[in-house]
């Protein structure tokens, strides 16, 4: 994996370190990523994506979220708006023009986010296990208890307590990264030190925690996009790994459904960390999606 040049963009309220690949000759559209939770960052989950299209002509460029990686944490409290609103900040600041976006997870959320917010920039989107598209947290019977004991355990701050044990125990780590990432080989020890290293050093788990706190009500989601898919004119990809414990595929093939212009890729035996787990299948799927722009 070739390294990304860094640099550093202030927008309003945050300064955000930005890793950038640059291909030989730009002859596809720039190309934004936006990665997930926990201890993420844009090089953990950009870092086998991003040189990849960059060979393919796109310039690529994936910010640390505010509190996250290398970024400093917001001036202002942390709201799902408030990251929304960082993005498109963030493509003013950097003079993105029909560009296409990316995300996993919290990402794929502020990509669904800022597709809502600024109907016309992105070309498309490619959405990655993506957040906001479930009322609750877990679906099935017991689903609002489940959701509801979250809750209490993160008002409490016993789970963020819980995460920061965790994320110090190799073994732990280990065994947690096994519902993001099935494939053994990609769960390799290189990943396990990578995300060890991030959550020791980073404020990542924090600021997840924050954005949690202000998600996740008694009885559901604070943010839920399904009632505004429609909305979504351009081309959105949305790729899964049919063995995601976390959204569960009925609910990203009910976007799908409801996006006009929604594609599904389902990546078998894959867990939520999908382009991880089988870059084999995504990275090309990305690489294709991207090239067509807003003729996917």
């Amino acid at each position: 994996m070739s390294a990304p040049r860094r640099h550093t963009v202030t927008v309003p309220g945050a300064r955000v370190s930005v890793a950038e690949w640059c291909p030989a000759a730009e002859t596809q559209p720039p190309v934004l990523l936006l990665h997930g939770g926990g201890a993420d960052s844009a090089e953990l989950s950009w870092g086998e994506v991003g040189p990849a299209l960059a060979a393919a002509g796109h310039r690529v460029v994936a910010p640390d979220h505010p509190g996250f990686g290398r970024s400093p944490r917001l001036e202002a409290p942390l709201t799902q708006e408030r990251l929304v609103q960082y993005v498109g900040d963030l493509v003013d600041a950097l003079d993105l023009q029909a560009y296409v976006v990316g995300g996993l997870s919290l990402g794929a959320g502020l990509a669904l986010g800022h597709l809502l917010d600024r109907p016309d920039a992105a070309r498309s989107a490619a959405l990655l296990g993506s957040y906001g598209l479930m009322p609750r947290l877990t679906d099935g019977r017991l689903g609002a208890l489940s959701h509801l004991s979250t809750f209490l355990l993160l008002r409490s701050g016993l789970l963020g307590a819980m995460t920061r044990a965790y994320a110090r125990d190799r073994k732990a780590m280990m065994r947690g990264l096994q519902d993001l990432v099935h494939s053994p080989d990609a769960r390799n020890p290189a990943l396990v030190d990578a995300v060890l290293a991030e959550a020791a050093t980073g404020s990542g788990l924090t600021t997840f925690g924050d954005w949690q706190r202000d998600q996740v009500r008694p009885l559901r989601l604070r943010t839920d996009y399904r009632d505004r898919l429609a909305e979504i004119r351009v081309p959105v990809l949305l790729v899964h790994g049919d063995r995601d414990s976390g959204v569960p595929l009925r609910r990203i093939e009910e976007a799908a459904d409801a996006l006009p212009a929604g594609r599904l890729l389902v990546a078998p035996g894959a867990g939520h960390w999908v382009q991880r787990d089988r870059p084999d299948l995504v990275i090309p799927a990305l690489r294709d999606w991207f090239a067509r722009g807003s003729d996917a």
